[in-house]
């Protein structure tokens, strides 16, 4: 894995997606988050080759790709872990950690994400605003609905990282993009628009200044309505959320033959029906004791 200088003590870690890094000496660093159970040697191999020990973690949330080896760290090097309530709570035990998988059986979450279930050392309070790690100070910007708890962190160096409050621009083809509220984590971008960062480090890959961060946001917006206005398209009759989940899989060509990946697929259509259902365009019916999802007042 490379580690790219961005500004100052900040570093990416480029990994499956950016991790990025406040140096604090020469020997030690604070982590934004710690990426998936798969990159761990990799990513430790990285951290020893540049003469770095995570000395504290300061996640964003907690999602596989972002939190999976915050335990591994704290057993191995005594890293403090520093989370949000929400996020801490959800990946304490198999079946809070349900809540972020959903579809999952509570045995498939617990043979296959366990490693996410950690204790945190140090809760982010739960406003904007300055939090102090490690001796040093970041600026914690609130940003939920991609999850419960999310958060965008602004480092020493005017440097945002945004996680996954924010696509970047490789990603805005995205065809069912996990968001646990998709109106909150609107209401979260538009929050970025105005801070006035010298850099933005999205999680997936990733890297803009501060005069591209307001045209990413206006596609970031878009493409969840250009999205919601095609799931949308396809209820062309009284539907279950299952009967949309196979058209939408069929439109978008998410043609997959795992059943993990599929509930994954169906998870992330039953967001954009809630969307659908709260901003009126529409409505849910019953027949037979089975809900049903129908053109609403508003579409």
């Amino acid at each position: 894995m490379n580690l790219t200088h961005i500004k100052g003590n900040t570093w990416v870690i480029e990994a499956s997606e950016l991790i990025p890094l406040y140096r604090l000496d020469d020997g030690r660093c604070i982590l934004l988050d710690t990426g998936l159970p798969g990159e761990r040697e990799e990513l430790d191999e990285t951290l020893r080759s540049n003469r770095l020990t995570p000395a504290r973690v300061l996640c964003s949330h907690a999602h596989v790709d972002h939190c999976a080896n915050n335990r591994y760290f704290q057993e191995k090097y005594g890293t403090k872990v520093a989370l949000t309530f929400p996020e801490a709570g959800m990946c304490s035990t198999p079946l809070t950690l349900k809540c972020y998988f959903l579809t999952l059986s509570p045995g498939t979450v617990e043979r296959e994400s366990s490693c996410m279930i950690h204790e945190p050392d140090y809760f982010i309070p739960p406003h904007d605003g300055p939090f102090t790690l490690g001796g040093v100070q970041f600026q914690v910007i609130q940003t939920p609905g991609h999850s419960a708890g999310h958060i965008c962190t602004i480092t020493p160096d005017n440097v945002c990282y945004t996680a996954d409050a924010l696509l970047s621009t490789e990603l805005l083809n995205a065809k069912l993009p996990y968001n646990l509220s998709q109106q909150m984590a609107a209401e979260s971008r538009e929050k970025l628009r105005n801070l006035a960062c010298d850099a933005y480090i999205m999680a997936h890959r990733g890297v803009c200044s501060g005069e591209e961060i307001g045209a990413l946001i206006d596609a970031n917006q878009a493409l969840i309505c250009r999205r919601a206005e095609e799931i949308l398209n396809l209820v062309d009759r009284p539907m279950t959320a299952s009967q949309i989940d196979e058209a939408a899989c069929l439109f978008y060509t998410l043609l997959t033959h795992r059943p993990p990946r599929a509930l994954r697929f169906e998870r992330n259509v039953r967001f954009f029906l809630e969307y659908l259902v709260d901003t009126g365009r529409l409505a849910e019916v019953c027949q037979n004791g089975t809900a049903y999802y129908v053109r609403g007042e508003n579409s």
